[in-house]
């Protein structure tokens, strides 16, 4: 399977990515190995995700979420938490 996830830092940021292993891709974020963006803004939490077949697809989705406003992230996340 192929995740796009939102999670929720530290300072109240949204960040947006892609992994195959969602655990092992929170469990980075939080120990300082995950994106840059994160680092300075620990601990993460998950708040969305969504799975996908193929690689392509959910990379299309996670630049398509990454363009969205802070407002429509949020009414993702509250829609649809996991």
């Amino acid at each position: 399977m192929h995740y796009v996830y939102i999670v929720r830092c530290i300072d109240d940021t949204l960040y947006t990515g892609y992994t195959i292993d969602m655990e092992k891709r929170i469990k980075a974020h939080n120990k300082g190995n995950g994106a840059k963006y994160t680092r300075g803004r620990l601990p993460v939490k998950l708040c969305f995700y969504e799975e996908y077949d193929t690689k392509s697809e959910a990379m299309r989705r996670e630049y398509k979420i990454k363009h969205l406003s802070r407002k429509k992230k949020l009414d993702l996340i509250g829609g649809n938490n996991k």
